[in-house]
């Protein structure tokens, strides 16, 4: 199996990281708007290196001009490129990020008047521009996408996942439970059984992952048709469901979601944190295939992860972690899942239940990991501005979680 790692010669790769923009002037503003936040925000910025006393999260500068004018340039975007080029550090990334997000999200009390700087349209530059054409989620634009990011490296991947291989969020018994591996077998397990997954049972499971879900699925009787597009994925969830001793009950199928028909219907349709890739002109197709596909008297579980319905008309700005880490990627909220339903599927929302704080446990855990195995990552061959980007991200997540700016829903749809 061909594995794919990011250059570590970076002449090219990386452009927007290695080169400071020419911005003097919205440099110098985003100076200005920074230390305006700063007395506002329970956080510090500071230029030195010395260990600072016990308060607020730190930002520490290393190349201020560096930071300010990427800032000034890029807004948002500009402050991730600032952290994967090392334009500065925090002692607590995530809790930094954690601050900065629940005071722009109004949920800190008296910052809560900095929840409206969002919406001020001389700042909409913060949120970044539109998503570029190439990006769309066409059929072929979405294998693209989804290439970028879950072809990078099986190997990779499996340096911060658990062994079960599962890349989205489990569900934790309680604050004090560390199990990830049974934090993702309960987190399928429950989806299953809410959608009366047993022996007999025709299972479609839309984005397949590296094959977890297909094989407890199966070991519970079921037959399992599971899709991805992803070749890398593909390969290695085969492998593990032969190793599981469960081949003859699963199928794994290169294939897009808009592709498939079937004229009896399944009597259960899966799909966990996949519908963040399929964006929004395509939200339609998404759920008319299950409306579809789905049998009669059949459930179908969705895991996904939303924004707050007031927040979705400013989900298709060009972020951070689209430019960098999911191209393509558009979260929705769980009014949205109930309009597009209500839009000719023949489908009702039956049931929802939430846990993001399990995700946002997740993501400590996986980036606590990442870390820890940050020799290997390089040893397979990613440099260390990917190194940066992967802390920053996972940082990023876990304080959107924290804050409550996003949330993470198994959302079960059945037929009135």
């Amino acid at each position: 199996m061909t594995e794919i790692g990011v250059p570590t010669t970076p002449a090219g790769y990386w452009p927007d990281v290695e080169s400071v923009p020419r911005a003097p002037l919205r440099g110098a503003a985003a100076h200005a708007l920074l230390r305006f936040i700063a007395g506002r925000v329970p956080v510090r910025v500071v230029t030195v290196d010395e260990p600072q006393p016990p308060g607020p999260p730190v930002l520490r500068l290393r190349r201020p001009d560096a930071f300010y004018r990427r800032i000034g340039a890029t807004g948002l975007i500009g402050l991730g490129e600032a952290y994967q080029a090392g334009d500065w550090d925090a002692d607590d990334l995530a809790g930094l990020l954690t601050a900065g997000a629940a005071a722009m999200s109004g949920s800190l009390g008296r910052y809560r008047g900095l929840a409206r700087i969002r919406h001020v349209p001389w700042l909409q530059w913060a949120h970044g521009a539109r998503q570029p054409a190439d990006e769309e989620n066409t059929v072929e634009g979405a294998r693209r996408n989804i290439q970028r990011h879950y072809d990078l490296s099986n190997d990779m991947f499996a340096l911060f996942l658990d062994e079960t291989m599962t890349y989205s969020s489990g569900l934790f018994a309680g604050p004090e439970d560390d199990d990830l591996a049974g934090a993702q077998r309960r987190k399928i397990d429950r989806l299953l059984d809410l959608t009366g997954v047993g022996d007999g049972t025709r299972v479609l499971e839309i984005g397949t992952g590296w094959g977890e879900l297909s094989i407890r699925a199966a070991r519970r009787g079921a037959t399992v048709h599971t899709i991805t597009i992803s070749a890398e994925q593909q390969a290695l969830a085969q492998q593990r469901v032969v190793d599981a001793g469960v081949a003859d009950r699963v199928t794994i199928e290169l294939r897009d979601y808009r592709h498939l028909e079937d004229t009896q219907g399944y009597d259960a349709i899966v799909s966990v944190e996949m519908i963040e890739a399929v964006g929004r002109k395509y939200w339609p197709d998404y759920f008319g295939a299950i409306g579809r596909l789905l049998a009669p008297g059949g459930r179908a579980g969705i895991q996904a992860i939303t924004l707050p319905d007031e927040r979705l008309p400013y989900a298709d700005t060009y972020t951070w972690v689209q430019k960098y880490i999911f191209p393509g990627g558009v979260m929705l909220s769980v009014e949205e899942v109930e309009r597009q339903l209500a839009a000719g599927t023949g489908l009702r929302l039956a049931e929802k239940r939430a846990f993001g704080w399990s995700y946002a446990k997740t993501l400590r855990q996986w980036r606590a990991n990442f870390m820890a195995n940050s020799d290997r990552v390089r040893a397979l061959g990613f440099d260390e501005i990917f190194l940066r980007t992967w802390e920053y991200y996972l940082a990023y997540c876990e304080a959107g979680f924290v804050s409550g700016e996003i949330d993470v829903y198994q959302l079960i749809l059945d037929r009135p």
